[in-house]
């Protein structure tokens, strides 16, 4: 504590001022609301062992190799893939560059993320994303807004698709596959687009399955039928097997996919645990909010 001061003592300078200061100072604390002082005390540093909580709705930059961040930038390209539903443009993580954490009450925790984008099958530098994922206290899918350039134009993606689109329709005999990529990683150049398809389809469910604390790369197709159809569709009946994480487990779905080029995927599906059997059903019709989304594990 400073000395006292008597009334009829004379200040010299420097006594002024702090006194003045220690004035101010206390009558803004009074005046201050309470968010204020909580500020003050989350911006003042704790004795040693001491615990401070964070306020709710209070940001915090996170380390950008963090399986926190990496895991909901992964999520982010999920729905974006899903939603653009064109198999020949899937992208695939590059690097976080900055990850924030905001705890929203009553909602859940969200994640503001810039990162770069990969081509799925090539790995070349595709652009990069700004996004934002929520991950709601209710159960239900992470709720995604995401932004991303690309260094491929939209004209090029089109005719991607198309070519895509055309080596499917052109099948004399229904496409049937098992094991996509085999033991050793290879895939079959007439099974490629399948492959595409199957990781545009499968998104959607690892999108929906996702959560804060587990996601989902995509695996293997186990098999794979074709189904002709009197219209422009093309459709297709999967086992696509998925690598769950951090549990290491892989979970076996069923899904039924249906895909025309500038069109919504249409994704019916239910997965079974391989420890657990049956584990949910979902499905989804054409132009709903939620439509597809994808993942990465290896390359097509």
């Amino acid at each position: 504590m400073p000395p006292a001061i008597s009334t009829g003592a004379r200040l010299s300078v420097p006594q002024c001022r702090a006194a003045s200061v220690r004035r101010r100072t206390m009558q803004g604390l009074r005046a201050a609301p309470p968010a204020l002082l909580l500020l003050l005390l989350l911006v003042v540093p704790a004795r040693p062992g001491a615990l401070v909580l964070a306020a709710a709705g209070a940001e915090r930059e996170l380390r950008p190799g963090s399986r926190a961040a990496a895991a909901a930038a992964r999520l982010a390209l999920h729905y974006l893939n899903g939603q653009a539903a064109a198999p020949a443009a899937l992208l695939a993580l590059g690097q976080v560059r900055k990850a924030t954490l905001k705890s929203i009450p009553d909602s859940g925790n969200k994640y503001y993320l810039h990162f770069t984008t990969e081509d799925y099958k090539s790995g070349e530098s595709a652009g990069s994303c700004l996004a934002t994922v929520l991950y709601p206290k209710a159960k239900s899918p992470p709720a995604v807004n995401i932004k991303c350039t690309r260094t491929q134009d939209q004209k090029q993606i089109q005719e991607a698709d198309n070519r895509l689109y055309q080596k499917i329709r052109h099948q004399t005999k229904p496409i049937i596959g098992s094991n996509i990529p085999d033991s050793y990683g290879n895939i079959q150049p007439a099974l490629e687009p399948v492959w595409a398809l199957a990781v545009a389809g499968s998104s959607y469910i690892m999108w929906e399955k996702s959560t804060e604390h587990l996601g989902y790369f995509m695996a293997q197709v186990k098999a794979v039928k074709q189904w002709l159809r009197k219209d422009d569709f093309v459709e297709f009946d999967y086992t696509v097997l998925l690598h769950e994480v951090p549990t290491q487990e892989i979970i076996s779905c069923h899904m039924r996919l249906t895909w025309l080029p500038a069109h919504p995927l249409k994704v019916k599906y239910f997965c079974a645990s391989e420890s657990q059997g049956l584990e949910e059903a979902s499905g989804l019709e054409s132009g709903s909010a939620a439509e597809v989304a994808h993942g990465r594990e290896a390359n097509f």
